[in-house]
């Protein structure tokens, strides 16, 4: 398993009720940026070339609209890219969210005691790289977070899930018996430099 994060990040905080246990946050896989960068680097070659061949024949106008065109798709790209650096999966000990959104933030949530049926699929290139698609139903309802893409460790994070709705006692002794561990590691440490 996992080890489960002490703090939510400032970017998830300010969406947690204080009675809310905070069990993790993560980042979509780095595979959902693919497409995006594979863009960018046919994008740079093609206009690499292009505006080499425009600067042999002294088309000066279409080479910088070249130029021009060339920096729109790299912002295009960064946008994208920070996107996916604000966009996050959040579980807590009540529900499960989904955070993203740079200038609209788009906040998505399911309580955990409505999930009916939660599976996650992996084709063959997420268990090679170690990503899934989490598939969340709610009692035939239609709802806002249905299928969450791109997620990393999805067999950990499926178990995590699991546990925080089948067993949340386990979740407690498991974060309880942490702390005591640290603590006795303490003073086993203090009373061995005695």
């Amino acid at each position: 398993m996992l080890p489960l994060e002490p703090e939510p990040s400032a970017l998830i905080s300010r969406y947690l009720f204080p009675t809310e246990r905070f069990r993790g946050e993560w980042r979509r896989h780095w595979i959902s940026l693919s497409l995006h960068l594979s863009v960018g680097i046919l994008a740079t070659f093609v206009m690499g070339y292009l505006t080499g061949y425009l600067a042999e024949r002294q088309m000066r106008g279409l080479m910088g609209a070249v130029v021009v065109l060339w920096v729109m798709v790299l912002a295009w790209i960064g946008w994208r890219v920070l996107d996916w650096y604000y966009d996050r999966f959040v579980l807590t000990n009540k529900r499960v969210m989904v955070v993203n959104g740079i200038i609209t933030r788009h906040v998505a949530m399911m309580p955990l005691l409505r999930v009916t049926d939660m599976k996650y699929e992996q084709s063959p290139l997420g268990r090679a790289l170690n990503y899934g698609t989490f598939v969340l139903e709610s009692a035939g309802q239609e709802q806002a977070l249905r299928e969450i893409k791109y997620l990393p460790n999805p067999n950990e994070l499926y178990l995590r899930v699991v546990e925080e709705m089948y067993e949340p006692d386990a979740v407690e002794a498991r974060m309880g018996r942490g702390d005591e561990e640290t603590s006795s590691g303490g003073e086993e440490q203090r009373t061995g430099d005695s």
